[in-house]
C-alpha cells in the first residue's frame, strides 16, 4: 500500500508545482503544452490498447464494452453534465477527466497494487520489490501531473484521491482473494482504457470530440463480464 501512497503524493506534488508556475506561462507556451499533452495521450492510449489486443480471450469484448458503455453514458448525459460544469470552471473538468484516465489506466496502475499486496510485507516496506511498478508509475505521474496542472490549474489535484481509491480497490481485491485480479480482466480493462485515452487525445488536439465522458461506463463492462464468467 506504501507504493500507492507514494504515487498519490507525487501527483499532489507535481500538480501543485504545475499549478503554481502556470501563472508565469504565456498563452503560446500553454498551447504548446496542450498540443504535447494531446500527442502523449495518443501514444499512451495506443501503447495500452494495441499490445493487449493480441492477448485478449474475447477480442470483441472491447467493442461490446464501448457500445454498451457509450449507450449508458449517453442515456445518463454524462458528457453534457461535464460540459456544463466545465463552462463554469473554464474547461478544467474536462482536463481533470483526462488526467484521471492517464493516471488510472495502464498496467502499472492496475497490476501495481496487486503485486504490492501479494508481496511478503503487503507492500509496506520501502524496498519491497512488489512496489516497483508503483514507484515507476509515480515517477511518470510526477511529470504528467505537472504538465496537466500547468495547463488546467489547481483542480488537477483532485485526481490524486481518485487514483488512491482506484488503486485501493485492486489492492483490496488482491488482499481478500489472494490470487489478485484475473489476467484476462486486466487485459480487457487495458484495451478499453487505452481507447478512452486515445479518444481524449483526439479531443485535446481538436481533431474529433468523441464525448469520451459518455464512454467511461465502458470500463465497468469487462469487470461485470468476468465476474459472471
Amino acid at each position: 500500500m506504501l507504493g500507492t501512497i507514494v504515487n498519490t503524493c507525487t501527483i499532489l506534488v507535481g500538480g501543485a508545482f504545475g499549478a503554481w508556475v502556470r501563472t508565469g506561462i504565456g498563452e503560446r507556451y500553454k498551447q504548446t503544452l496542450f498540443n504535447g499533452l494531446g500527442l502523449c495521450c495518443l501514444v499512451l492510449g495506443a501503447n495500452a490498447a494495441l499490445p493487449n489486443m493480441a492477448k485478449s480471450e474475447f477480442p470483441v469484448l472491447f467493442i461490446l464494452s464501448l457500445t454498451i458503455g457509450g449507450l449508458i453514458g449517453t442515456r445518463l448525459r454524462l458528457a453534457e453534465r461535464v460540459d456544463e460544469a466545465s463552462q463554469k470552471h473554464k474547461g478544467s473538468i474536462n482536463g481533470l477527466s483526462t488526467g484521471i484516465l492517464l493516471y488510472c489506466i495502464g498496467t502499472f496502475s492496475i497490476v501495481g497494487p496487486v503485486l504490492s499486496c501479494l508481496s511478503p510485507s503487503h507492500g509496506w516496506a520501502f524496498d519491497e520489490p512488489g512496489n516497483t511498478f508503483l514507484y515507476t508509475n509515480a515517477t511518470l505521474d510526477l511529470v504528467t501531473s505537472a504538465v496537466l496542472a500547468a495547463t488546467y490549474g489547481w483542480i488537477m489535484l483532485l485526481a490524486a484521491p481518485v487514483l488512491f481509491v482506484w488503486q485501493g480497490i485492486f489492492y483490496a481485491i488482491a488482499y481478500f482473494f489472494s490470487a489478485g485480479m484475473p489476467e484476462p480482466m486486466r487485459v480487457e480493462l487495458s484495451i478499453v482504457g487505452g481507447v478512452l485515452i486515445l479518444s481524449s487525445g483526439l479531443s485535446i488536439l481538436g481533431i474529433k470530440d468523441c464525448k469520451t465522458i459518455n464512454l467511461l461506463p465502458s470500463l465497468l463492462v469487462p469487470v461485470v463480464y468476468y465476474l459472471f464468467v
